[in-house]
């Protein structure tokens, strides 16, 4: 099913299956401001009140999904996102919303497609080079997802110093990051990264993810998305897929596409699969240790971590 609605951020157009809703944003964007089961909380932040000025124009996340360029660049990746979209439906489950040029350039767009039934999307990007000038760059999803929650980025799988003497992947910090920040943890098979409403001071660390997912668990549901890695190809900020920010109660899931040169009038394409789980934790969130959110989390999705 497809129809108009209104969001807290504004209108848009939402698309259901009955087990899962998905709302795209019809004023800006292209935006993704709402994913969530039928009457139940967004599983996206919103964030209206924000804003970036920038040589191009003030941006301002309002929260939820966006596309973005990499290496991140002020101003070309904040580029406004205000104008009105274009949309077109393909069937009741399938529907993509496309961006005029932005000041910086580049044409995006964002194509939804939801199964017949479950709580699964899958969401294509594209991003295309408007200008007079190749770039070389790489698509970025960024995710908001609602405060409250601890973000999960897979290790690699275990092996032993005696069976596997070679590094496994890259993980990477920014010159913000403060591994000492109790924000962070560490548990046997992932790095998290929490939220905090009393820690405003922004916290940062990705890495080159062929695992393919990285998840965020709140009390009762876990959201996670799924994306690509290709071994032979370059990523930007020293090989990272997959990076994930918070900022008091503000965090983003991201995944990243590989570098590419491209040239005027061509496209490059990213795609990410999403979907929620109910879960089921020993205690509250944020008094679950590593280890506890992990098992959690392979209980609702098995084999993750396999």
């Amino acid at each position: 099913m497809i129809d108009s609605c209104f969001s807290p951020l504004g209108p848009g157009i939402r698309l259901s299956n009955g087990d899962v809703e998905i709302v795209a944003a019809t004023g800006f964007g292209p935006r993704i401001v709402r994913f969530g089961f039928p009457e139940r909380e967004n599983a996206l932040g919103e964030w209206p009140l924000l804003s970036t000025d920038t040589a191009l124009g003030r941006w301002s996340p309002r929260g939820g999904h966006r596309l973005w360029i990499a290496p991140e660049q002020m101003p070309k990746s904040y580029a406004p996102d205000d104008a009105p979209l274009a949309h077109r439906s393909e069937g009741s489950l399938a529907l993509t919303i496309s961006a005029p040029p932005d000041a910086a350039g580049f044409a995006k767009e964002i194509s939804i497609t939801l199964p017949e039934r479950g709580a699964q999307a899958t969401l294509a990007h594209r991003i295309t080079n408007r200008g007079d000038q190749p770039v070389e760059m790489a698509p970025w999803a960024l995710t908001i997802v609602k405060g409250g929650g601890v973000a999960l980025l897979p290790s690699e799988p275990w092996r032993s110093h005696d069976d596997d003497l070679d590094a496994a992947r890259p993980f990477v910090l920014w010159s913000f990051t403060e591994l000492a920040d109790p924000r962070f943890s560490f548990g046997p098979r992932s790095v998290l990264l929490r939220t905090d409403a009393a820690r405003p001071a922004p916290q940062k660390a990705g890495a080159g993810n062929t695992r393919g997912w990285c998840a965020c668990l709140w009390d009762d549901t876990a959201f996670l998305t799924r994306f690509g890695h290709e071994p032979n190809r370059r990523y930007p900020d020293f090989g990272c897929n997959n990076e994930m920010y918070v900022a008091a109660d503000y965090m983003e899931l991201e995944s990243l596409g590989p570098l590419a040169v491209v040239a005027p009038g061509a496209s490059i394409e990213h795609v990410e699969h999403w979907s929620l789980h109910p879960l089921t934790l020993p205690a509250k969130t944020g008094d679950c240790s590593p280890r506890d959110l992990e098992a959690a989390l392979e209980r609702a999705v098995p084999g993750l971590f396999d």
